[in-house]
């Protein structure tokens, strides 16, 4: 008996195959008058990892690693030590392609938020390649189809600021059609409530308010705010505590009734799976340029399917991510809200790409209609931007 290929050593030679991986770091200042504060610090500056594939018959994916904190090395990573796996593979075989990954880096060295990053980025560029060699929307192909999605106003804004600012740009959101808005909480009790309570006291109760407290409470902190969150109606806390700590999720679920929601730092299925098993947290939010691409989403999907937990994914940096992300909630099951990053000068959103989503009066927003993932993007932009080293918060 003849022994049966590896998933990674494929016998179909007709498909086209990957000609060359790509990434590039880039970065842009943040103005003062744009900066935030968040539970990390005020931003400097803004990072992505935009990666591009290309293949024999000249089609090209363009797809979004997170920068990682670490925009430089993560597009070294790709760049040599992912990029000689995958050339020579057929592009339509993303499954074999992940597979090969994660047998040479992951399952022998661990889940390594490094390669997970790295590798989103390359999985979600082949799937735009698979979308726009059969001339479909990316969800079309996912087993979906357009649809309007609930879509809140969050990214990176809405941060920490006297309550009456905050009630100002929440305003302008309201007005541009959204009805939910995520506050950032972190900063102390006290603060975070009374920031949470200006806006719930300017809109009313039917403004959908969710709140992040971007890893940065205590078990103390959790015991006094959940019940005052609870009681201004709060929709769900993400991320209070660090993705590890695995206890002070558990402890703090005796603390009220709100929904826990965590997931944009947990790394594939594997990381996501004990998420699921220890049943304390409510909402899933993979990030589709963190956890392990496409590919990877749709396996957590079907993970919090089964046990009827909606998936709210994270959205990072550039309107790459963005549109993948509206094309997989328009195609999975459990699928929730799509974070629209409002921030404000946001080029990856708004130069990099064509425009990646627009909320309607509805407070929705749609995948893109074109193939693949839908978006056209400047590639003069990435050589005018090139990497600004440091950190990106203060």
């Amino acid at each position: 008996m003849q022994p049966q290929p590896r998933l990674h050593e494929t016998t179909d030679t007709t498909a086209p195959a990957v000609t060359d991986v790509q990434a590039w770091a880039v970065s842009f200042p943040v103005p003062p008058a744009h900066s935030v504060r968040l539970g990390v610090g005020r931003a400097l500056k803004r990072d992505a990892v935009i990666v591009k594939v290309t293949t024999a018959d000249g089609l090209v994916g363009w797809g979004e690693s997170h920068h990682g904190r670490a925009h430089s090395s993560i597009a070294h990573f790709v760049n040599h030590a992912l990029r000689p796996m995958v050339v020579g593979m057929q592009a339509a075989d993303v499954n074999g392609i992940w597979q090969r990954i994660y047998a040479a880096q992951l399952a022998s060295h661990g889940i390594g938020a490094g390669c997970a990053i790295a590798m989103s980025g390359i999985d979600m560029a082949l799937w735009d390649i698979r979308a726009k060699a059969v001339g479909w929307p990316l969800y079309r192909l996912l087993g979906g189809a357009s649809r309007r999605i609930p879509a809140y106003a969050g990214g990176v804004a809405l941060g920490w600021q006297e309550p009456a600012s905050l009630v100002e740009e929440a305003a302008a959101h309201v007005g541009a059609g959204y009805k939910a808005v995520k506050l950032r909480l972190g900063d102390s009790v006290a603060r975070d409530l009374a920031r949470v309570q200006a806006v719930r006291d300017a809109f009313g109760d039917d403004l959908v308010i969710l709140a992040d407290a971007n890893a940065a409470y205590t078990l103390g902190d959790a015991r006094q705010a959940i019940p005052a969150l609870d009681a201004l109606g709060v929709g769900w806390l993400e991320e209070p505590f660090p993705a590890h700590d695995y206890r002070n999720y558990e402890s703090a679920r005796a603390y009220g009734r709100i929904a826990f929601a965590a997931g944009e730092n947990h790394y594939t299925r594997f990381e996501f799976s004990r998420l699921v098993d220890d049943r304390v947290v409510d909402i899933l939010q993979p990030d589709l340029s963190k956890t392990g691409g496409i590919t990877e989403t749709l396996r957590i999907a079907a993970l919090g399917s089964a046990y009827k937990l909606p998936v709210h994914p994270h959205s990072s940096m550039t309107g790459i991510n963005m549109a993948a992300t509206l094309h997989v909630l328009a195609a999975i099951d459990q699928g929730g809200y799509f974070e629209a990053d409002v921030s404000r000068g946001n080029l990856f959103r708004d130069a990099l790409v064509s425009t990646p989503f627009t909320i309607g009066e509805d407070g929705c927003v749609a995948p893109p209609q074109g193939p693949g993932i839908g978006v056209e993007v400047d590639e003069d932009f990435l050589a005018a931007h090139p990497p600004i080293e440091g950190p990106a918060y203060a």
